[in-house]
């Protein structure tokens, strides 16, 4: 399948890095909440937010449902969903345990993971400088997190699934967007969400309080926006390209974390995210160079 949108790595960046600043405050929220609610019942909360904003969205664009269900690989949009439905499940299981930055960290093994399955999956060609980024920015998150450091428990582990269930989460967008339309996906994003973390709440069901409910409404239209931007993204640019700058969610969650859990950002972070950064400005500068036609 080809896909002859024109690369524009410029801009793809700065969707993926305002979607992911949009994903870090649902997490800071939802973390703050984990106390009240089950990790479990705020995705599925997140979940019933992003449909209900998008619908509106939908009905105030006048979207037929045919066009929105419209879709000629309904297999991969639900498979999609569910990897994201685990990706944030596990994520938030695991900020129940660990503290915002750690658990974000050991979640980036997920641009390892994406840079890894785009060469099976997409038949995209890795080069050199883009291994090299992915593998600086991976050194950054272990100077960060600093393996032997007792860090490591069984809550580690959640955010190591939900970094798997990510990269396949972004695989399958990057292929969806070869043949499919931007609403389609978005609709299914939150149709295929809602209904798979519904199936896994009726385990973990509290009665939500209405400040929850405008936790979940608040932290939905924050969700469709980062998804609005992400699919967008990968229109625009290779999975493995973009893949470094998942990175930038660490810079978000450690100003997120001093500001709502008063996380003071340890030398180590910084240094890391200092690492992490210069990996994935580099990738952005090495592309830039050479713009090329998307293909897959």
């Amino acid at each position: 399948v080809h896909n002859t949108t024109t690369s524009r790595p410029n801009v793809a960046v700065l969707l993926l890095t305002v979607s992911i600043g949009f994903i870090s405050i649902v997490d800071a929220t939802c973390k703050a909440f984990t106390d009240e609610l089950h990790a479990v019942q705020l995705v599925w909360g997140y979940f019933i937010g992003i449909f209900a904003t998008l619908s509106l969205y939908f009905i105030f664009q006048q979207e037929s449902l045919s066009t929105l269900f419209k879709t000629s690989r309904p297999i991969l949009q639900w498979m999609r969903g569910g990897f994201l439905a685990g990706s944030i499940m596990s994520l938030f299981v695991g900020l129940t345990f660990l503290p915002l930055a750690e658990a974000t960290a050991i979640g980036f093994m997920a641009p390892l993971f994406i840079t890894g399955l785009a060469i099976p999956l997409l038949g995209e060609r890795i080069s050199t400088h883009r291994w090299l980024a992915v593998i600086a920015g991976l050194i950054g998150v272990c100077i960060i997190v600093r393996p032997g450091s007792g860090l490591w428990q069984w809550a580690s582990a959640m955010p190591l699934i939900g970094a798997v269930c990510f990269a396949l989460y972004q695989i399958t967008t990057r292929m969806l967007t070869a043949t499919e339309n931007t609403h389609s996906i978005l609709f299914y994003t939150g149709l295929t969400g809602a209904i798979w973390s519904s199936i896994a709440v009726v385990f973990f069901w509290r009665t939500p309080q209405l400040t929850h409910w405008g936790v979940f409404f608040g932290t939905g239209i924050l969700g469709a926006a980062a998804h609005l931007c992400l699919v967008n993204s990968f229109r625009l640019a290779q999975a493995s390209l973009l893949a470094p700058f998942n990175y930038t969610k660490l810079l978000w969650v450690s100003i997120l974390g001093f500001l709502l859990f008063d996380d003071t950002p340890t030398i180590n972070t910084l240094l890391g995210s200092f690492v992490i950064i210069v990996a994935g400005l580099y990738v952005l500068y090495r592309e830039s160079r050479t713009p090329t036609s998307l293909a897959e």
